[in-house]
């Protein structure tokens, strides 16, 4: 039988580190697990420093959405097509990745039970970057999972937020990670550049994801 984690955010921050890797590489391939922020370069070297994060819209209707969600309560062999699936998200308590993100493990659930709307998330974020919260490094990121679909529209618009947010900051993000279960939204923060390099979305197909999640639950 398979041995998973225990819950914690480790699932999502290493979710989040082979996503990096998998889509951008380089410098992300080496990133390590640790705390204020979540991901490092190795070695103490201080170079990058990632936070994950998670966002989701606090409503009546979402959390009825959420507790639907919720594998192995109302999760049956019609509802999901991949019954393999439906034994991971169980047995795992972890269902990021699968079945187009429909379906939240019991574990996981009190991950977001506790997120924010994406706009509180960011400026609370900010706030602890630009405060030193986060220690000095040469360059930091904010990688947000979202529980909500964004249309582009709404990327650019958390992309601007947040450079309002922070400017006039030494110490602030050099790029946004806005992370959907279909897809990841790379926003480029700094000065300087390009209106057609400031975004760039990545697809992340069913088969990347399912190696995502594979990956993420294990020790």
């Amino acid at each position: 039988m398979a041995k998973y984690r225990k819950y914690d955010t480790c699932f999502f921050e290493r979710y989040a580190q082979l996503c990096l890797t998998e889509l951008l590489g380089g410098e992300f391939a080496g990133l390590v697990n640790r705390d204020r922020p979540d991901l490092q370069s190795p070695g103490g070297s201080h170079e990058v420093g990632i936070e994950v994060t998670r966002a989701m819209e606090q409503s009546k209707d979402a959390a009825r959405h959420l507790l639907k969600e919720m594998a192995g309560v109302t999760a049956t062999d019609e509802d999901i097509k991949n019954l393999e699936d439906l034994e991971r998200i169980i047995s795992s308590g972890y269902g990021y990745g699968l079945e187009d993100g429909d379906y939240i493990g019991y574990k996981e659930y009190e991950y977001w039970s506790m997120a924010l709307p994406l706009e509180r998330v960011l400026k609370s974020k900010v706030a602890k970057v630009t405060s030193g919260f986060y220690g000095d490094f040469e360059r930091y990121g904010l990688y947000v999972f979202c529980k909500d679909n964004l249309s582009d529209f709404d990327v650019l618009k958390t992309l601007r937020y947040v450079r309002s947010l922070q400017r006039g900051y030494e110490r602030r993000y050099s790029a946004l990670f806005l992370s959907e279960i279909s897809a990841l939204h790379v926003c480029r923060l700094d000065d300087g550049v390009g209106k057609d390099e400031r975004i760039i979305s990545f697809d992340i197909d069913p088969d990347l994801r399912r190696k995502l999640f594979l990956e993420s639950i294990k020790y």
